[in-house]
């Protein structure tokens, strides 16, 4: 740490320049995460244009900051992005930050960037909180390869449309979530890609009460059965296996209709539940505890 203190960062990328856009990256729940170098970036640009002006304004009075800020969201973002442009070709300083995180990503930062490179204007980052990235190295699932798919849609065929894309996904797939849409999700997730996929669901990142639930698509159906979701989620998906590249007749299925797919064959169930496990690569134990619930939530 002395080394650090002791460093010479005037050589640096640290000095604020007019006429540049600054994406700042902001705590996702864990103000302790917020960089020196955003601290200072946030000090010194001329102004900050913010998701929600009201919540910035929170985080910068901690801060002890005062500075001009202007609203840069989704329903305002082509009117407002080009007065922020003008001002930037105008010679002032900028600040975009979200929420919470990093701007432009899964936000309509992406598009004031976009228009920054169409007129000519620098941008530059300031590294820092990524919900997504923090979920995924918190899943125990691959990360050598993965892809951020961001919202489902709300309209139904566009999801289906979406889910029915990702189905034969190889790689680790991350979605965002809020809580009373939850159990739709995961009940399209399961009919998309079979109960079985795993699944990790990171709830209060980098807060107290951080959560992290790693599961099948049918264990978290069956968690949020019993519980009221809360909390903004980061959904963490298991990609394909070679079976579903193969086309698993089973694939589509939960376990309990996967079950009573050989039971309406002439199997016993025990026997019916030994073969779904066999197919799943899974101990006969967890299809039976899931065939369980099932009959318990019916009764």
């Amino acid at each position: 740490m002395s080394s650090i203190k002791n460093h010479d960062f005037s050589q640096e990328k640290n000095a604020i320049v007019g006429g540049t856009l600054y994406l700042v990256a902001t705590p996702i729940g864990n103000l302790a995460d917020l960089s020196e170098r955003a601290i200072k970036v946030l000090s010194e640009v001329d102004f900050i244009a913010a998701e929600d002006t009201r919540n910035s304004q929170k985080l910068l009075s901690v801060l002890g900051i005062s500075k001009p800020m202007v609203s840069y969201f989704e329903h305002n973002k082509r009117e407002r992005g080009e007065q922020i442009i003008e001002r930037l070709q105008a010679g002032e300083s900028c600040a975009l930050v979200t929420d919470a995180g990093t701007p432009a990503v899964s936000d309509p930062g992406a598009d004031l960037v976009v228009l920054c490179a169409e007129r000519g204007v620098t941008v530059t980052s300031i590294p820092g909180c990524c919900a997504a990235i923090t979920a995924l190295t918190l899943s125990a699932l691959p990360t050598g390869r993965f892809t951020f798919e961001g919202f489902l849609s709300t309209n139904k065929a566009e999801r289906r449309e979406h889910l029915a894309d990702l189905k034969k996904e190889k790689r680790t797939m991350i979605l965002h979530e809020a809580p009373h849409k939850l159990r739709t999700t995961l009940s399209d997730l399961a009919d998309a890609f079979g109960g079985s996929r795993r699944i990790a669901l990171c709830r209060e990142l980098t807060k107290l009460n951080e959560q992290i639930e790693r599961t099948t698509l049918d264990g978290a159906m069956e968690i949020y059965a019993a519980k009221e979701p809360r909390g903004e989620y980061v959904l963490v998906i298991e990609g394909a296996s070679e079976s579903t590249e193969s086309g698993a007749f089973w694939q589509d299925m939960s376990i309990p209709t996967h079950v009573q797919y050989y039971v309406d064959t002439g199997m016993s169930e025990k026997d019916a539940i030994k073969a779904a496990a066999k197919d799943r690569g899974v101990h006969k134990n967890e299809v039976y505890s899931v065939v369980v619930e099932q009959k318990n939530a019916q009764k």
